[in-house]
């Protein structure tokens, strides 16, 4: 999402035959030779590996350094915009209990704790690698003896999602990686389908109780019925195939 925000802003043809010898430093940038020139695309932690001397910027936003044949030559701001349905979607799932909920980051603190704040997240850890992300979601499940969902899309996700109880991955814009490893998929990026989602499995968990209720009954009724001489045929119809045709009927109840 940040190359192609900054692709976008750029606006303008790539000369890609210009770029050789493309490196990816994970957790750090990109490291690429455009026109026999090395130029550097990443966090402080690319600056320094380079010893690049570099301004330090203070903002809430994610700041991509960019360096020239080893000398710095300006930083790229971006700053995450929130979904209108975020703020309220994580409220909706407070109300159906989920209580606790925690952020997993590669983003700077500044910008992890504004949008953790700006969310109502109670925890958040940040300046996570990969690695550090699955380190970390072990640490909680240990620390916890409930359940531990993972909501994720990105690539970095995919390992988290699939360590966690529940991966569940964002389908609309998520990375095939982080499809593929988890266990739930929204087929919009939009939390509030979770919430929907967790309200459809209760009322079905609602509907297979009741049936599997009012079938057990009934048998049970019928049975008793029988040993004392007051069941004939058609009410062991009704038994066998009249209440497995009710259960099929409850079963397409929407809820209101």
């Amino acid at each position: 999402p940040i190359a192609l925000s900054i692709l976008n802003e750029y606006g303008k043809h790539i000369h890609k035959d210009e770029i050789t010898d493309i490196e990816e430093i994970a957790g750090h940038g990109i490291k690429a030779n455009i026109n026999n020139q090395i130029v550097l695309v990443g966090n402080t932690k690319l600056m320094n590996d380079y010893s690049i001397e570099y301004p330090l910027i203070e903002s809430t936003g994610t700041l991509v350094y960019v360096a020239y044949n080893n000398e710095y030559v300006g930083t790229i701001e971006i700053n995450d915009t929130l979904k209108e349905t975020t703020v309220e979607s994580i409220k909706e799932l407070k109300n159906k209990g989920i209580q606790h909920f925690i952020m997993l980051t590669g983003d700077r603190k500044e910008t992890a704790l504004k949008i953790a704040s700006d969310c109502g997240i109670d925890e958040v850890y940040y300046d996570l690698l990969p690695t550090d992300k699955v380190t970390k979601i072990e640490e909680i499940m240990n620390q916890s003896n409930k359940k531990v969902a993972y909501v994720g899309d990105g690539i970095n996700d995919a390992p988290v999602l699939a360590r966690s109880d529940l991966g569940i991955a964002m389908g609309g814009l998520g990375s095939e990686a982080a499809i593929e490893a988890s266990d739930l998929v929204l087929m919009k990026d939009d939390l509030s389908q979770l919430a929907n989602g967790i309200e459809l499995a209760r009322f079905t968990q609602k509907i297979m109780n009741q049936n599997i209720v009012f079938i057990l009954l009934v048998k049970l009724a019928v049975l008793v019925l029988s040993i004392f001489g007051y069941a004939n045929m058609w009410l062991g119809v009704f038994a066998d195939v009249g209440v497995a045709l009710i259960a099929v009927l409850n079963s397409m109840r929407r809820k209101a």
